[in-house]
């Protein structure tokens, strides 16, 4: 597929996905979905890639959906924003959060409505200190989707995430890594160099068991402190046998540098 509204590259074991509509701060249309599912896909069918970072072209993260794309005007038939979500949003929030590598996410201005919640999908979230979130459903009479009453509360607990969510208060990025709801926020002007060798440290490290940790960690809200019990037993027994592990304990025997492959 040739993509006109994103960039995707692969280097150094890292996919780059850059949303590329700057003149709409990244809002999402019809083409940009596709075009994102697309990269997803192929990310996670190459075997090059070890480490997935997102980010936005511009002075915007994402603004979530472009609305000029969904356009009620009067008298016209009243859309169907389920189909829509099950049919775009839904998919790329579950493709991130089962994504067989890490997720970075670098946050550049503005993250609003689904735009916010994605990056929040994502593992690991950096924003530039101009950064903020916007959970802008409830100005149009809508509720939070891509994940984000099932994110936010896991996040910022329930008491902040209703606020959030009812009255759409902008919460800078500094903010928001006061209340853990992102990693971390750094300066405008370090923001993509800093995500970046992030993601590059994590394509270098043993990712079969990075994605044990996210299988693990995603299962953690919903099971019983015995049913986690259990799983990390299974996971743990599937990351004993893995090349990685064993190459782990001979580099720290041996006090050297491991060289991971990621199997």
């Amino acid at each position: 597929m040739t993509y006109q509204h994103i960039e995707y590259s692969v280097e150094e074991g890292v996919a780059l996905l850059t949303l590329n509509r700057p003149a709409s701060l990244n809002s999402f249309n019809t083409q940009m979905h596709e075009e994102v599912r697309d990269a997803l896909k192929s990310a996670r069918r190459d075997p090059a890639v070890r480490c997935l970072m997102i980010t936005g072209n511009g002075r915007g993260f994402c603004a979530g959906q472009d609305l000029s794309d969904r356009n009620v005007a009067p008298g016209a038939e009243r859309p169907d924003l389920g189909l829509s979500i099950e049919r775009y949003y839904n998919p790329m929030i579950r493709t991130l959060r089962n994504f067989p590598a890490p997720v970075i996410c670098a946050v550049n201005g503005v993250a609003a409505g689904a735009g916010a919640n994605i990056a929040l999908a994502c593992d690991i979230v950096f924003a530039g200190r101009s950064a903020s979130f916007i959970q802008a459903f409830c100005k149009l009479g809508l509720l939070p989707d891509s994940g984000g009453t099932w994110t936010l509360p896991r996040l910022v607990g329930q008491a902040r995430a209703t606020a959030l969510a009812m009255l759409g208060d902008k919460i800078s990025a500094e903010q928001a890594a006061q209340w853990g709801m992102i990693w971390s926020c750094v300066e405008d002007s370090d923001l993509h160099a800093t995500a970046l060798a992030c993601a590059r440290h994590l394509a270098t490290q043993p990712t079969q068991g990075l994605s044990m940790i996210k299988r693990a960690l995603n299962a953690s809200s919903t099971n019983s402190l015995d049913e986690q019990l259990d799983l990390e037993r299974d996971l743990q027994r599937l990351a004993g046998r893995t090349d990685d592990y064993r190459e782990g304990v001979a580099a720290f025997m041996a006090k050297r540098s491991p060289a991971f492959k990621g199997h």
